[in-house]
């Protein structure tokens, strides 16, 4: 492998630590300002949070540009992740997608 791709595997590696970390931050905290009770695991609230941070993206370029067209997809800083896995958490519980979970219906 050349010298000049070391370097860029090094940058690759360290941003998805970075976001791996921050995802773990943001869906832990994001689980523990909605109440209630989750079925997922660590590994699930890595994921809420790495969703949450596009999503998060998503909400600050609506804010930033009032508009519904992505100009550029991005990872948000801890706050934006935040509350992109906040909003994530909440339309999951309100659509019952939630793993583990299955509506039932009363007759």
């Amino acid at each position: 492998m050349p010298v000049r791709y070391a370097g860029m595997w090094r940058h690759m590696l360290a941003f998805i630590i970075i976001l791996v970390i921050v995802g773990l931050i943001a869906g832990a905290v994001a689980r523990l300002l909605v109440p209630g009770r989750d079925p997922i695991g660590l590994l699930g609230t890595i994921i809420l949070g790495v969703v949450g941070s596009f999503l998060g993206g998503f909400i600050l370029n609506l804010i930033e540009y009032h508009s519904l067209a992505v100009h550029q997809l991005r990872a948000t800083g801890i706050l934006g992740s935040i509350l992109g896995a906040v909003v994530l958490l909440i339309i999951l519980r309100l659509s019952g997608l939630e793993r583990g979970h299955t509506r039932r219906r009363r007759y």
